[in-house]
C-alpha cells in the first residue's frame, strides 16, 4: 500500500513519482534540517603532494559551530579549462578522510580514494560525523537527535548537500559527473545520501547493502545489529517503508552498484542477494537494466576496486587509463 502510488512505466514517470516517497524519507524517516546559513566560504591547505595528484584539506562552513569537511584530491594532468568527474569516497564508521585516501596507508580501503586520483579522476573524501569514539560519542547525536525528530543522517545530508555546493562551484569539475562510493556506514550512506541528493550521478554501495529490515531484527543471525552496540542504525518506521533495495531504487534512473565479498562478516551472500534481486529487476522494469549491477568477489569487508572502477568509468564516462593501473 505504501509504494502503490509508484509509476513504473517509464525512468521519467518513476523519477516523478519517487519524489514524494524521497520527501517522505527526508522528512519523516531520517529527518530534515534546514539548507546551509554560513557563507560558502572554504578554506584549505595542502597535505599531500603525490606523482600523479595534489591532496588539500577542506573545510565547509554550514551552520554556526556546524561545519564539513574532507580531502580534495586534483590531478596534475588537467588542461586549462577541462572539467573532470568526481568521485566522492566515503570512510565507514570510526575512521576519517585519510584513511581512503593516504597511499601509505593499509587497510581495508585499499587507498582507493588515492587510486582513483591516479586514474584521473577529480576525487573528495568527506568527514561524516559517525567517527572519532570514545572522544567524539557520535551515538550521542542520534539521541540527541531522535526527540527532535531527526537523525544523525539529518547532519550528514545537510553536509554533503554543502559539499555539492561548493564541488559544483569549482572551475575543474563537471557538476554532471558527481559519483558517490562508500564502504561500510560509508555504504550506508551511499543508501541515504544520493537517493536524496540528486546531483549525485550515481552511487556505489560497498560493505553495506543488506535485507535491513532482518539486519536490524533478526535473533537467529550473529550479524544482526540486535546483538551490538549500534542502536545509531535503527531509524523511525523504517521497516515499514524503506528497506535498502527501496532506497536503492531511489536512485534511479541514475545507475547503482552494489560491491560484496564473500567472506564479509556485516551480513551474508543470501541477504544481499535477495535484497539487490528487487533493484536488478526494478531497473529491468524501467527497461535500464544497463545502469545497475552488483559484484561479488572472494574477500571480507573492503573495498574490491575492479568492477567498480569499471562502473565508475562506463557511465561517468571517463577513459580507463591505457593498459590499466594496479587496483591492488
Amino acid at each position: 500500500e505504501f509504494w502503490s502510488k509508484a509509476n513504473t512505466t517509464s525512468p521519467a514517470r518513476w523519477d516523478e513519482s519517487a519524489e514524494s516517497y524521497r520527501r517522505y524519507l527526508w522528512e519523516e524517516v531520517i529527518g530534515k534540517f534546514p539548507p546551509a546559513t554560513e557563507p560558502l566560504v572554504a578554506r584549505t591547505r595542502r597535505i599531500y603532494d603525490e606523482p600523479r595528484w595534489t591532496g588539500y584539506e577542506v573545510v565547509l562552513p554550514v551552520w554556526p559551530g556546524v561545519f564539513a569537511s574532507g580531502i580534495l584530491l586534483i590531478p596534475k594532468n588537467m588542461a586549462a579549462g577541462e572539467r573532470r568527474p568526481v568521485v566522492v569516497c566515503q570512510h565507514g564508521v570510526n575512521r576519517w578522510p585519510d584513511y581512503v585516501v593516504d597511499p601509505k596507508l593499509t587497510n581495508a580501503y585499499n587507498n582507493f580514494a588515492a587510486k582513483l586520483a591516479d586514474r584521473g579522476f577529480v576525487v573528495y573524501a568527506p568527514l561524516n560525523p559517525y567517527t572519532g569514539e570514545p572522544e567524539f560519542p557520535f551515538r550521542q547525536l542520534q539521541r540527541q537527535a531522535n526527540p527532535l525528530k531527526r537523525s544523525i543522517f539529518s547532519v550528514i545530508l545537510a553536509q554533503h548537500e554543502r559539499t555539492l555546493d561548493w564541488l559544483g562551484s569549482l572551475p575543474f569539475v563537471d557538476p554532471a559527473r558527481i559519483a558517490f562510493y562508500g564502504l561500510s556506514y560509508g555504504g550506508e550512506t551511499a543508501v541515504r545520501v544520493p537517493p536524496l541528493l540528486k546531483r549525485y550521478a550515481l552511487s556505489i554501495c560497498s560493505g553495506n547493502f543488506s535485507e535491513w529490515v532482518s539486519k536490524m531484527t533478526d535473533f537467529d543471525d550473529a550479524s544482526s545489529f540486535l546483538y551490538v552496540g549500534s542502536f545509531d542504525h535503527y531509524d523511525f518506521n523504517m521497516a515499514n517503508t524503506f528497506n535498502d533495495g527501496d532506497l536503492a531504487n531511489l536512485v534511479a534512473p541514475r545507475p547503482f552498484m552494489v560491491e560484496r565479498g564473500h567472506r564479509d562478516g556485516v551480513g551474508s551472500d543470501e541477504w544481499v542477494a535477495y535484497e539487490y534481486a528487487k533493484v536488478r529487476r526494478h531497473y529491468s522494469t524501467l527497461g535500464i537494466p544497463d545502469r545497475t549491477r552488483i559484484e561479488f568477489f572472494e574477500g571480507g569487508h573492503k573495498i574490491n576496486a575492479a568492477g567498480t572502477f569499471k562502473f565508475l568509468h562506463q557511465h561517468l564516462k571517463w577513459p580507463e587509463p591505457p593498459g590499466g593501473l594496479e587496483t591492488d
